[in-house]
């Protein structure tokens, strides 16, 4: 898989390529992440990327054109363009299964009071990661490559992405690790059992029972 993300602040993703699973996934070959600036795009002899929003108000707007060229200097047959807003699909983990199938994918990060509204036209999906404001789509379109790349073949084991929260509209069940017994919190004995029918079914019970209580809408889902 090739993700290619357009972002006005590259530095941002210094950390996020260079360390645990996603450094991992690179160094092996099963992802290539590329970061563009889209300033690189722009006509302007300063590389201005941002002017006032016709009709007034605040802040700066980015322009299309230099989101335009930067999509259609990367934009293949094969790609799918997300376009980070606030405005978008509220994003899932069936959405992050639903991503691992396309060969290549094109993140753009918009920034300050938002973007040209024809920016739209090159997004096949515009995707949010909350009801809430962040400065830039740059933290947003980490969380979108991390919760994708982890799903590629051979990136984690296939057991740790089955069994993690979510897949089945249940939350994760309760896990522990020595010692048993933490000051006075002991590790539940169906767990040093050693049955691990027994251990499933506690397991399944557990998850279902904090997702009633924490998430009960994911209940609903099911």
């Amino acid at each position: 898989m090739i993700i290619d993300i357009l972002t006005l602040f590259p530095n941002n993703f210094n950390g996020f390529l260079s360390e645990s699973i996603i450094k991992r996934a690179i160094d092996k070959k099963k992802v290539v992440i590329n970061i563009h600036n889209i300033r690189d795009y722009s006509l302007d002899i300063h590389k201005r990327v941002d002017d006032y929003p016709f009709g007034g108000g605040e802040g700066m707007v980015l322009m299309p054109e230099p989101v335009f060229r930067a999509v259609e200097a990367i934009r293949n047959e094969d790609s799918f363009v997300i376009l980070m807003t606030p405005q978008g699909v509220k994003y899932n983990q069936k959405i992050a299964y639903d991503l691992t199938s396309h060969k290549h994918i094109i993140i753009i990060c918009g920034h300050y009071e938002g973007f040209d509204e024809r920016v739209r036209s090159l997004a096949d999906m515009e995707v949010s990661i909350g009801d809430y404001i962040l400065t830039g789509g740059e933290l947003a379109s980490m969380v979108i490559t991390d919760s994708v790349v982890r799903l590629i073949d051979g990136v984690i084991a296939k057991d740790s992405s089955t069994n993690d929260s979510f897949n089945n509209n249940l939350l994760d069940y309760p896990v522990y690790t020595k010692p048993r017994d933490f000051r006075g919190m002991v590790v539940p004995d169906v767990l040093l059992s050693g049955n691990h029918e027994n251990i499933n079914k506690w397991r399944l019970e557990q998850q279902q029972q904090r997702t009633k209580l924490r998430r009960p809408d994911l209940l609903e889902k099911r």
